[in-house]
């Protein structure tokens, strides 16, 4: 259905696709009404989400049944008290249930924040006062119910929490499940103050069914509807990482899923009843950019698999065989993992385009995946503050390693510290002019810092904080990022987050966190730590700091790399070197 939403949708090149791509914004965007409650009605049947888990179950979703669930889901959210503004958080994994809260919470005009489950309960505290959350969603898997219980003497704004069963379907937590090989899944039962997600759902139904008033119905005409949202309010907001404060809530509106149109279609090549996977924590950007927006519009079902053991790269081979999908994405990571692997034995023709953003993609992956598929990795480059920024358009000639070319409306410039354009071969921060106002996919502001959002908001341009250099061909190359976020593995992870966490520690006396480059994971985290006195650099206390931050902040963010030194490299002004560090890492 992308064509309601274009003004053309077939491009005879580049050229044509960047000059002529122009989006149709309806007044009152809402995905769950204007994209998914239309397709339920136009094609009921249809497939939407195929969902299927480690434990042997699975469940195909069509059109009908999300819009069924979204609606009993959105009147349950309304009964506990959410409703138009709210900041809801979701930490569901990759549980069915993720997108029917998130789709429901569109219907409410609620504001969702996706989370990783690998939060603690410092990072759900600062999280909470943030952004005012009044109400959390959350899978009871792992210490993730105790974490949010634990905030909240810390919380004032959360009113609402609702739990959710890790395993099974449809199961309320405290109902014993027994997998395929006879493993028995006992999920404790929910205390107060929390609510059983399954257990207010039925309760929605059994009180329609005796004709009970509820909390939410779906809007019956235009009014009503406004009432709802208008394009510039929030819809969804992520936290992102910095390196110099606590990480910024990006705020998006809800004209952002139209601006995915160009991930899917354009980039991903998703096609009209096939079936997309986006390998992604729902926690994460990259999951709406691969596993909802622009995937649905285009009616491309998405594939889900939520796994609870330890990850096997070799089980996504299984399952693109298994349900024969489509169009593949994940970061480069992934593809390193893939290739590792003997696949002479797996069928895989039923794949058509494979993608891939995140992190740098070397040329033997490229080659190597190409020898294994027939297929090239097709590079592109967003933000959690945008949506796709520069592709490798269509079957175009690609370059491996590149980044590509501007996707249509972000008008790629490249500045140097003097605020002016680069020349090819020149290396500059990635920018996208303001002169025409906001578009969909742009985010609006980091929610409640003024601050922050004038420092990449300024001088007509949109700062992207990354490096690249454009060749003579007009292909974009990436160089780095200049606030040293480190990216290992998908993951994004400030290093002022873990420098806070590590100056906790009683041996630190004082420390800098930078990047270290990792031939599987891309980068991981290094720690260069000054020891205070009467601590003596050793293999236990290496150990001991490492377990310090994996207990106290979010686990992938702990340093792989800890080296102890007697001080750091400074400026003048006393400022820590970061960049003499990461030389030295090289």
């Amino acid at each position: 259905m992308e064509e309601l939403f274009l003004e053309k949708t077939n491009f005879e090149n580049y050229e044509d696709f960047f000059q002529n791509y122009k989006l149709k914004v309806p007044e009152n965007f809402n995905f769950s009404y204007d994209v998914m409650d239309v397709l339920a009605q136009k094609t009921p049947n249809r497939r939407a989400i195929v969902w299927t888990n480690d434990e042997g179950v699975f469940h195909e979703f069509s059109y009908a049944e999300i819009k069924r669930r979204t609606d009993v889901c959105a009147a349950f959210f309304a009964e506990k008290g959410i409703g138009k503004g709210d900041m809801v958080m979701l930490i569901l994994q990759r549980r069915y249930e993720f997108w029917i809260s998130i789709l429901a919470l569109h219907k409410l005009g609620a504001c969702v924040i996706p989370a990783t489950h690998m939060l603690t309960k410092e990072d759900i505290v600062y999280r909470n006062n943030a952004a005012s959350i009044k109400g959390i969603v959350a899978v009871n898997a792992g210490d993730i119910i105790k974490h949010v219980t634990d905030s909240l003497p810390e919380s004032p704004s959360v009113q609402v929490l609702i739990g959710v069963n890790p395993h099974g379907f449809d199961l309320a937590n405290g109902v014993k499940l027994t997998g395929i090989d006879g493993t028995v899944y006992d999920t404790p039962a929910l205390e107060a103050p929390w609510v059983d997600f399954v257990e207010g759902c039925n309760k929605v139904m059994d009180d329609e069914q005796n004709g009970k008033e509820l909390a939410f119905k779906s809007p019956a005409n235009k009014a009503a509807r406004a009432a709802i949202n208008s394009n510039s309010d929030y819809m969804l907001a992520y936290f992102t990482s910095g390196t110099t404060s606590h990480p910024k809530l990006v705020a998006h509106d809800f004209t952002y899923p139209l601006g995915h149109i160009v991930t899917a279609k354009y980039w991903q090549q998703v096609k009209k009843d096939g079936l997309h996977l986006t390998v992604a924590d729902t926690g994460w950007g990259k999951a709406v950019w691969g596993k909802l927006y622009g995937q649905l519009i285009c009616e491309c079902a998405v594939f889900v698999y939520d796994y609870h053991a330890r990850f096997k790269p070799i089980d996504l081979i299984k399952k693109i065989e298994e349900y024969k999908i489509t169009s593949f994405c994940a970061p480069p990571t992934i593809y390193r993992f893939l290739i590792q692997e003997d696949l002479s034995g797996f069928n895989l023709e039923s794949l058509e385009h494979c993608s891939t953003a995140g992190e740098p993609l070397s040329d033997e992956v490229f080659n190597r995946w190409k020898d294994i598929t027939g297929l090239e990795l097709r590079e592109g480059f967003g933000q959690t503050e945008t949506t796709l920024s520069l592709l490798n358009f269509g079957n175009e000639k690609v370059k491996p390693g590149s980044i590509g070319k501007p996707a249509p409306y972000y008008n790629v410039v490249l500045l140097n510290d003097e605020g002016r354009e680069c020349e090819d071969g020149e290396v500059g921060e990635i920018a996208f002019p303001l002169k025409n106002g906001k578009f969909p996919g742009l985010f609006c502001e980091y929610y409640r810092d003024a601050e922050k959002t004038a420092e990449v908001l300024r001088d007509g341009f949109y700062w992207t904080g990354d490096t690249a250099w454009r060749d003579e061909d007009g292909f974009f190359w990436f160089t780095g990022r200049s606030d040293d976020v480190i990216k290992c593995s998908g993951y994004r992870i400030g290093t002022f987050e873990v420098e806070s966490v590590l100056m906790q520690h009683p041996a630190v006396v004082e420390c800098a966190v930078t990047a270290a480059p990792d031939p599987v994971r891309g980068q991981v985290v290094k720690a260069t730590i000054v020891l205070a006195k009467g601590y003596t650099g050793s293999d236990e206390l290496v150990k001991d700091i490492q377990t310090f931050v994996k207990t106290t902040t979010a686990p992938y963010k702990y340093p792989r790399i800890v080296e102890f030194v007697e001080e750091l490299p400074k400026t003048i002004s006393g400022k820590i070197k970061r960049r003499d560090i990461r030389e030295k890492n090289k």
